[in-house]
């Protein structure tokens, strides 16, 4: 039985604790609650972390006491480069978060197309993601700084962040589903969640413009199968057609975002294709074949 939406969102705001600043904990339940929108089951492990608690991060790796307290533990690796006062989950304004399985009972610490998805609608509520650091990526890590470093809080300067972006959903899934309700006489909501309706619809699309170019028969009915996998087409850089939108807008969905979603196969494209290839470990060759059109619907 899959794990609901309920327990998830219950975990996280005990897993958050208190201390949270309440734009950060309602940003990080909008993420759980969209993510499971569109399939994925995601929790919140960390949020507000205490200096004491913090320090004993710190410590791992390392020699280190903090208060007079000695908080060594060399028999564990560095995890955390952020003293106490150093780290925005002391002042209540980061998360860390990881993916669950379907069930909800086992954690999936796996960086792979669903985490990126996660990060990528966490981003798009104003979090800034570990992962694109250049150094020490923490992939779990998400935060919302208001502009502030860690030395303005800790000299009691106040975050004003009021920027949650839960008004509507994301702009540019909403700019796909309305040109797949205007191409493809669809009528899937236009409400910026990449949900299974929207899914459907996309390849509703594929199965259309397959028809359309190459005289495929498909029965149109936005059902991934054999038939659709097996008449899909391989395309690269340089195409130029309805298809190549498609693969765009389901690329952005996995949250790799392949630039201007134009129906032009150029670099961005290329670019974001090959780094989902590589996050869902299959041949990374820069070509949309059946392999990463089954990986991409099915």
């Amino acid at each position: 039985m899959k794990v609901g939406l309920r327990t998830l969102l219950e975990r996280s705001v005990k897993k958050m604790g208190k201390g949270m600043n309440p734009v950060v904990k309602a940003a990080a339940l909008e993420m759980v609650e969209r993510a499971y929108n569109e399939g994925i089951t995601v929790q919140i492990s960390t949020g507000y972390r205490s200096l004491e608690e913090q320090a004993n991060l710190f410590g791992q790796g390392r020699v280190y006491s903090y208060k007079g307290k000695n908080y060594s533990n060399l028999a564990k690796p560095i995890v955390t480069n952020a003293k106490p006062g150093q780290s925005y989950h002391n002042y209540g304004l980061a998360i860390d978060f990881f993916i669950v399985s379907d069930d909800g009972r086992r954690a999936i610490w796996t960086v792979n197309s669903k985490w990126q998805r996660v990060a990528a609608i966490g981003k798009g509520l104003g979090f800034k993601w570990g992962g694109d650091w250049t150094s020490l990526k923490d992939y779990p890590h998400l935060e919302m700084t208001g502009g502030l470093s860690y030395k303005q809080l800790q000299a009691g300067k106040e975050p004003h962040i009021t920027s949650l972006k839960t008004s509507k959903g994301d702009g540019h899934i909403i700019s796909i589903q309305k040109t797949i309700n205007s191409r493809y006489k669809t009528s899937i909501a236009v409400d910026g969640v990449y949900g299974p309706k929207t899914r459907s619809a996309l390849i509703i699309g594929l199965q259309t413009e397959l028809n359309k170019q190459f005289n495929k028969k498909l029965v149109v009915d936005g059902k991934w199968g054999p038939k659709t996998k097996n008449a899909t087409v391989t395309i690269k850089k340089g195409a130029s057609c309805n298809i190549t939108w498609i693969l765009q807008a389901a690329l952005y969905m996995k949250g790799f975002n392949p630039g201007t979603l134009d129906g032009e196969f150029g670099e961005k494209t290329e670019a974001a294709l090959s780094k989902y290839q590589k996050a869902s470990r299959i041949s990374a060759d820069k070509l949309a074949g059946k392999v990463t059109w089954n990986e991409l619907f099915a």
